[in-house]
């Protein structure tokens, strides 16, 4: 079910949607994030220092393209991990010729979900 960014309040701004989007760094990460992964994983997927990953992950996060799940692992520890959780980002206009984006979240109700420890 597409989001309008561009009417709600709650919702992320397009600034900021498109701000991520044209980071090379926030790109790189959705590149990796078919799988949950932690900070630490995901960090050395891309080559880049923790604080850098944990900084775009925030940013992706908040922009809504990221999700942050908790899970327990088979050693009772709590540990987060990140998934990309949208299909499609279009922008557009609309018919007062005003910009829109719409983000397609993910409909796997699954995503997110995980049980290995690391």
């Amino acid at each position: 079910m597409p989001l309008e960014f561009s009417s709600s309040d709650d919702a992320p701004s397009r600034e900021h949607v498109f701000g991520v989007l044209t980071d090379d760094d926030c790109r790189a990460i959705i590149a990796t994030l078919e799988e949950p992964r932690t900070v630490a994983e995901t960090a050395e997927e891309i080559d880049r220092p923790l604080s850098t990953t944990y900084r775009k992950l925030d940013r992706l996060t908040e922009a809504g393209l990221v999700r942050e799940t908790v899970g327990v692992g088979r050693s009772r520890s709590r540990k987060s991990r990140y998934v990309a959780d949208f299909d499609r980002v279009a922008i557009g206009l609309d018919d007062d010729r005003s910009l829109r984006v719409d983000v397609e979240n993910s409909s796997d109700p699954l995503v997110g979900l995980w049980t290995q420890d690391s």
